[in-house]
């Protein structure tokens, strides 16, 4: 049986994410798990988390999620489609990701996201498609 990556490794493979703040706390084919906090620095006006911000959180634990379940002899994912509900705005706290799939194909893989507040409060809602890539990585 292989061994699933760990939280961290597999967040140091998305910069992107790692310098955007975001953690990684749980890494399973049937879930990933991650957050954000709120700062100023990711903020739009009036101290709301910017939702560019949300989204990269969604997108990232969606993408572990989808890596996670890709078939045999796939070097990888990428997004092709992503769309999100935002529906309340944070100030302040964390927002806490929860990525399961909702279908897993060989070509394709859909993620459904949930954005939580500290309060467990429905702050958005994101569904993704990640295309199945084939060949070499990178």
């Amino acid at each position: 049986m292989t061994s699933l990556p760990a939280p961290a490794e597999l967040l140091s493979a998305m910069p992107f994410a790692a310098g955007l703040g975001i953690e990684l706390r749980r890494a399973t084919a049937e879930r990933a798990v991650g957050s954000l906090a709120w700062s100023p620095e990711v903020c739009t006006a009036g101290g709301a988390l910017h939702g560019g911000a949300l989204m990269a959180l969604a997108d990232s634990v969606g993408a572990v999620c989808a890596y996670l379940n890709l078939p045999e002899g796939a070097a990888g994912t990428s997004t092709v489609e992503s769309k999100t509900n935002f529906l309340r705005a944070v100030t302040s706290g964390h927002v806490h990701a929860t990525a399961r799939p909702l279908h897993i194909g060989g070509t394709l893989i859909v993620v459904q996201t949930e954005l939580r507040d500290d309060l467990d409060r429905l702050v958005g809602q994101t569904t993704q498609t990640q295309i199945v890539l084939r060949g070499q990585a990178g």
